[in-house]
């Protein structure tokens, strides 16, 4: 078996290759934030989010921490902290997961399906058993105010050559393909 520092190289390489944006926190592989986006069929969904990684001295034996870095109403995060109550994360870690596991199966498992009944925001879990379609405002609320591109610091998406020209330059071509036509 590979030593720790191996397999946190090889996660985090491997995090990095299934198109996740990693930002390196100082020069070691042990802080990073990774850009979250809010799945499919969800509340959630059109958010997204920094997460704070913190991988421990022992991992891939002992679990990674994980945080929200801007806000997010969830019954098993705390608002204030962005610390997530996650059960595979904290108590049932193993060295079988990697890191794409947290970002492409723990985390949207979070935000699909939250479990009220142990929560870090008592608020959103007793809103949720109380009024499941509040609730969803609520989270679509926090997703308009607080994750969006420019929440996390990224910059708004530029088109790309290949994407559809803008009414002006249809306007522009179609100016110059008369302007272009000779009198018979």
């Amino acid at each position: 078996m590979s030593s720790p520092s191996k397999r946190r190289e090889m996660d985090l390489m491997k995090l990095m290759m299934s198109d996740y944006k990693v930002e390196m926190i100082n020069d070691g592989m042990q802080e990073f934030y990774v850009e979250f986006n809010g799945p499919k069929d969800s509340p959630y969904h059109g958010g997204v989010w920094k997460i704070r990684v913190e991988l421990p001295n022992a991992y891939p034996y002992k679990s990674p921490s994980i945080g929200f870095i801007n806000k997010i109403y969830h019954p098993n995060v705390d608002e204030m902290s962005g610390s997530v109550c996650l059960d595979v994360i904290n108590q049932t870690w193993s060295p079988m997961f990697d890191l794409v596991n947290v970002f492409e199966v723990f985390l949207p498992q979070l935000l699909l399906y939250p479990n009220p009944s142990d929560p870090l925001n008592g608020e959103a879990a007793s809103l949720m058993m109380r009024d499941r379609t509040s609730y969803e405002q609520r989270v679509k609320e926090y997703c308009e105010k607080y994750a969006k591109p420019e929440d996390i610091g990224a910059a708004p998406e530029e088109k790309s050559s290949d994407e559809e020209l803008s009414e002006d330059e249809y306007v522009a071509s179609d100016d110059e393909e008369i302007a272009g036509k000779a009198d018979p």
